[in-house]
């Protein structure tokens, strides 16, 4: 069949099963955008208040699915405005193939208006990326994009299409899904050796075998639940093999979800605000076992004393990460889905009674004392939250004090449950990550946590929850601060609170009704009972709401390690 590029580009989507995008169009990409005019019963597209706001929204409908998340924008400003919302993609493995339009190649290099080399600008933040000036490799372009967004070790890319190339004809041949790893370009790349991280990687059997071995030798194993778990859905095999090791299991900030935060082995979040229980865990441990964990600087504070009473063993889908951050002493190289299954076949069921009591006879969690003026604690605040939402509700943060306090305090039980940016901490990622997830999954509630100076960032996609009827309830924790610099501001600068307090407006229960919608300011439980109350009916009747929730300036987040020393050494308590 002859076509138009343009007209290519959303066939392709459609081979790769993709019902919904977000953008903003633009001059360059407007052929793309007058197609997907003629497909709209096939494809919905949400227009956001800004780009980033549909990077971020396609980032939240990645995770929250497990599919490819789609995401379009012009040329110029239009591509830079995405290369955030493609960063904090990257830095989380989360799969989004962001389609841009370019000028048309005869103008191509020559400051044209609203040109830009977005290629160029975001090949540090992709798996790959694409500058397409030739129609007959458009199909295959698009078909590789997907193929590798989704495998191995997920994560965005990006195809750049000169404008010409959308409008020039081609002879478009249909093909499913299903044969594209056989044919074409990602057929071609995919019988490469070199490319074989497009492939799961089949764990190699002696690692396994070496692994089964120090489990038997351990008499105090640890395990951390990292991002990688959440990514590959191995959530069930994960749990199967903590039980089966019976060991205590700290967790990552992106591997909430993948451990139910209230099983009994679950020790809490790990790392610079990590509990005491998984901190000392890890500390005193003979085995630490780590799945699809990176060792970030903010869990591994000080790599050369992590772990450094055990053995360290690391499961991870991308060898780039091995030996990366921390030495380990032994590794395997492996989808965690498929590794955790090869080692759940193998191992018996261990007990591990008195190393567990340990681990747990530190607090799994900070215990907050009432405020002498009767202002509600985060952890209340949570607590009335999650014990009043439905328990499969999808709880998106941006980042700062209330992101630690909501996944510290709240717990998670699914992968994809909880979307919040943790690689590259995207103040901003929070709404758009909720609308995207909502409109991902329509039957769940969505809600938003968020701190008075994230909200700012991005508080203009209230206009898209409303206009498209995709209600989330945003719940902002305002102590008119920016509270997690200003905490270290408190402990670490004398006190000096250099640009960090927000004594300005809006109001923001003012702002939600210019938007359409109804708000509240609660000082107290009653009135945020009240308020949630409010907000899960008007939710039924497809209204987002918001929560305006006072909490204390001088409110900390607890426990606290300084950067660069061993996570035992607890600046707060």
């Amino acid at each position: 069949m002859e076509m138009t590029g343009a007209q290519v580009v959303v066939e392709c989507l459609l081979e790769q099963g993709v019902d919904t995008v977000f953008g903003y169009p633009g001059g360059t990409i407007l052929n793309i955008y007058d197609e997907l005019y003629k497909y709209q019963d096939k494809i919905t597209h949400y227009l956001t208040a800004h780009e980033q706001g549909a990077a971020h929204a396609a980032d939240g409908y990645a995770r929250s699915t497990g599919k490819v998340g789609v995401c379009l924008a012009t040329s110029g400003p239009g591509a830079t405005n995405l290369t955030t919302g493609i960063a904090t993609a990257y830095m989380d493995s989360s799969p989004v193939v962001f389609i841009c339009c370019n000028v048309g190649q005869k103008m191509l290099g020559k400051d044209a208006f609203q040109e830009v080399d977005i290629t160029g600008i975001s090949m540090p933040i992709t798996k790959t990326n694409y500058l397409v000036r030739d129609v007959d490799k458009l199909a295959d372009t698009v078909r590789e994009a997907f193929g590798i967004a989704r495998s191995g070790r997920p994560g965005p890319v990006l195809i750049d299409i000169t404008k010409d190339v959308t409008a020039a004809k081609v002879d478009y041949e249909p093909i499913p899904q299903e044969k594209h790893s056989r044919t074409g370009a990602l057929g071609k790349l995919i019988r490469r050796s070199s490319t074989s991280s497009l492939l799961r990687p089949e764990p190699d059997q002696k690692d396994i075998d070496i692994l089964v071995d120090m489990i038997q030798e351990s008499r105090k194993p640890m395990l951390i639940c990292g991002g990688g778990v959440t990514r590959s859905r191995a959530h069930e095999e994960f749990r199967e093999f903590a039980r089966k090791v019976d060991a205590p299991v700290a967790i990552t900030l992106m591997g909430g979800g993948a451990m139910d935060g209230a099983d009994p082995l679950a020790t809490g979040m790990i790392g610079m605000h990590g509990s005491q229980a998984s901190n000392r865990g890890v500390d005193g441990c003979d085995l630490l076992i780590a799945v699809g964990c990176r060792f970030s600087d903010r869990v591994a504070l000080k790599p050369d004393s992590f772990a450094r009473n055990g053995k360290i063993v690391h499961i991870d889908i991308d060898r780039a990460e091995i030996n990366k951050n921390v030495q380990t002493d032994h590794h395997i190289i492996g989808d965690a889905k498929i590794v955790l299954e090869r080692l759940n076949e193998k191992i018996p069921q261990y007990d591990h009674s008195e190393w567990k009591d340990y681990v747990f006879s530190f607090p799994t969690e900070t215990k907050y004392d009432l405020d002498e003026n009767g202002v509600m604690t985060p952890k209340e605040i949570l607590a009335t939250i999650e014990n009043m939402v439905p328990k499969d509700t999808v709880v998106s943060t941006d980042v700062g004090e209330h992101q630690m306090w909501a996944i510290q305090h709240f717990h998670f039980s699914y992968p994809g449950q909880l979307l919040t940016s943790g690689g590259y901490g995207t103040m901003g990622f929070g709404l758009g990550a909720a609308l995207g997830a909502k409109a991902g999954n329509p039957e769940k509630t969505v809600i938003h946590i968020t701190g008075d100076g994230s909200f700012r960032m991005n508080c203009n996609e209230l206009a898209t929850e409303e206009f498209y009827k995709l209600p989330v309830i945003t719940f902002i924790f305002n102590n008119g601060v920016l509270g997690m610099v200003h905490q270290w501001q408190d402990l670490m600068y004398d006190k000096r609170y250099s640009q960090t307090i927000l004594d300005r407006g809006p109001n923001f229960v003012k702002l939600a009704e210019a938007y359409g919608m109804k708000g509240a300011r609660v000082t107290n439980i009653e009135e945020l009972q009240a308020a949630i109350t409010e907000a899960l009916e008007e939710q039924k009747e497809g209204r987002g709401y918001l929560v305006d929730c006072a909490v204390a300036t001088d409110e900390m987040v607890r426990p606290m390690v300084n950067g660069g020393t061993n996570i035992t050494e607890f600046l707060l308590n």
